[in-house]
């Protein structure tokens, strides 16, 4: 066979490997900046609220959050998620969780700079507030671990009213050092809680819980008891310890499990199960069988719902700032790929179109993040009854809305990426998957909804606190204080029809959250900015999709505060 020689003048060398094309008009990595810094709303809430004392440590926390090494980290522990190891090889029950070391490395940083207790342990004024940015910008990169963290927040003002009990768990959880090892509780440097509510016939109704608890008759204090039953979402069952509700000689009553006993043995606490979730991959989440469990009761016989609804409450609060700080994540993703992406002749971020999409998800988020760190500003020490009625109505409202708000921000962000967005190679198909799981968690979207309409009926003053919250901008706006006028016409006709309530729960908890979120953006944010957010959410002219702002509006001005470190 005669091979052809090639004509003259074309070259006869084999082309260089992966020389196919120069890659041009990418993003680069988004790393290494300080997401604190980066902030502008969260800096200026920051210091509007009282937490100004610890910016120093804020930076510290954007720095390392911010870094190419943290978001390596957060990657490889939801790549790498847990496994659940039932037996030893020698058959022997164990129960262990194994984690991969990216995600002890990222807890342990959370928990070294107190995201899970410096709110209790230094309880100076703003330090709720300093402790939810913390935990806000730890998941704003590695959400699953902030399951944990926040479940041992909540559980502090819990032991704290059962001092008995309390006594030898507080010094523990108010540690800033992770221990992850599977031990008695005095032998640790650091403890961590977990929680235990529903099952599998009841769900959110906890009234159809069957777990049983039976009386030790060993304890001459009637405390201890054994649990026979099972949990059908138990989180994080890694942790040292667990509220669960199980039913009493007295009826539902709040109980608190060790994982490892005082004397070094473990638990009949069985995992069977870690569960596939959409998203959250890096946390554990177990159903578990408890085979006479040892346990030690919280609070009165008979009242486990109303000893364990704080530490729900705090949860919720931490839902909402879990998904404030998704929306910080997903609008700097989106803007900085908007900022350093071309088509059509400009850059994305200065095309109209793209510019009012970007603006939209920015004053979603500013509004959610105004809103967060005002309701853990009611969270503080000491901070009065009329704080107390209004956070236990606005916390429930704003976990509704904001957390409903999650998964469509995500997906609108995702989008402007394209089809960058729809990989997993990128940040925001991980959050499109993990935002719905704060709106489903602690109550979804009908339990939240109907505990608003329950909470006014019950302590109406709540309701009262709320309408003073919103009389701090009577007359600031005459859209929002139609909205508002309307808004208390139309409750106060639906508390007397208890069917109508119901029926119209979401569309009454909806107006609450856009009015309580309207007037803080008025007293908070530039008159720009509330106004195109007033206008865009409340106005006749509002739209059903992220990038409807009212005309005139500057979108551009809206990006650049949120651009950050772009």
């Amino acid at each position: 066979m005669t091979l052809t020689p090639p004509p003259a003048g074309l070259r006869t060398e084999a082309p260089a490997p992966y020389r196919t094309h120069e890659v041009t008009n990418q993003a680069p990595p988004r790393a290494d900046i300080d997401e604190y810094a980066a902030n502008l709303p969260l800096v200026q809430a920051v210091r509007a609220f009282d937490a100004a004392w610890r910016e120093p440590e804020l930076h510290e926390i954007g720095l390392l959050t911010g870094s190419e090494r943290f978001r390596a980290s957060a990657e490889l522990a939801h790549t790498s998620p847990p496994v659940l190891r039932t037996h030893d090889r020698y058959g022997n029950r164990v129960d262990e969780i194994d984690f991969h070391p990216a995600y002890h490395e990222v807890i342990g940083a959370a928990v070294s700079h107190g995201t899970h207790t410096s709110g209790w342990a230094d309880p100076r004024p703003g330090a709720a507030v300093a402790r939810a940015v913390a935990f806000m910008l730890f998941a704003q990169v590695e959400p699953g671990h902030a399951c944990p963290m926040s479940m041992s927040h909540a559980v502090v003002p819990v032991l704290r009213r059962d001092p008995e009990v309390g006594r030898d768990w507080l010094p523990g959880l108010l540690s800033r050092s992770y221990d992850p090892r599977p031990l008695a509780p005095a032998g640790k440097s650091g403890l961590t809680f977990g929680m235990g509510m529903t099952e599998k016939q009841g769900g959110s109704d906890v009234r159809a819980n069957t777990t049983r608890a039976v009386p030790l008759l060993s304890d001459p204090d009637g405390r201890a008891h054994l649990l026979t039953g099972h949990k059908w979402f138990f989180s994080a069952p890694q942790s040292d310890a667990f509220l669960v509700l199980a039913r009493a000689d007295a009826g539902l009553t709040c109980f608190l499990v060790p994982r490892v006993l005082a004397d070094g043995t473990r638990n009949t606490i069985r995992i069977q199960r870690l569960k596939n979730k959409l998203g959250n991959k890096s946390n554990a989440s177990s159903e578990v069988e408890f085979d006479g469990a040892w346990a030690v009761r919280i609070g009165e016989p008979g009242r486990g719902v109303p000893t364990i609804i704080e530490m729900v409450n705090h949860t919720r609060l931490d839902c909402v700032l879990g998904t404030t700080a998704g929306m910080r994540e997903s609008v700097s993703e989106a803007i900085w790929h908007a900022r350093h992406r071309s088509a059509f002749g400009a850059r994305l971020v200065d095309q109209p179109a793209m510019t009012a999409v970007l603006a939209d998800l920015a004053l979603e988020t500013e509004a959610a993040t105004w809103t967060s760190l005002r309701l853990a500003h009611a969270y503080e020490a000491d901070c009065g009854e009329s704080e107390e009625l209004f956070r236990r109505l606005a916390t429930a409202v704003s976990k509704y809305w904001i957390c409903k708000r999650g998964p469509h921000h995500a997906y609108e962000a995702l989008e402007c990426l394209g089809g960058n967005g729809y990989t997993e190679d990128w940040p925001l198909a991980r959050r499109y998957r993990e935002q719905p799981v704060m709106a489903v968690w602690e109550g979804s979207g009908n339990v939240v909804a109907l505990d608003v309409l329950r909470g006014i009926a019950r302590t109406p003053r709540t309701l009262d606190a709320f309408w003073a919250e919103l009389e701090t901008t009577d007359g600031a706006h005459p859209v929002l204080d139609a909205h508002v006028r309307r808004l208390r016409r139309d409750l106060a006709e639906d508390l007397g029809d208890p069917l109508a309530a119901q029926t119209r729960a979401r569309a009454t908890v909806e107006r609450l959250a856009l009015a309580l979120q309207s007037s803080l953006m008025l007293r908070h944010a530039p008159a720009a900015s509330a106004e195109a957010f007033v206008a865009a959410r409340l106005g006749e002219d509002r739209g059903h999709q992220y990038g409807v702002l009212p005309h005139g509006t500057d979108a551009a001005a809206i990006v650049e505060r949120h651009s950050g470190a772009a």
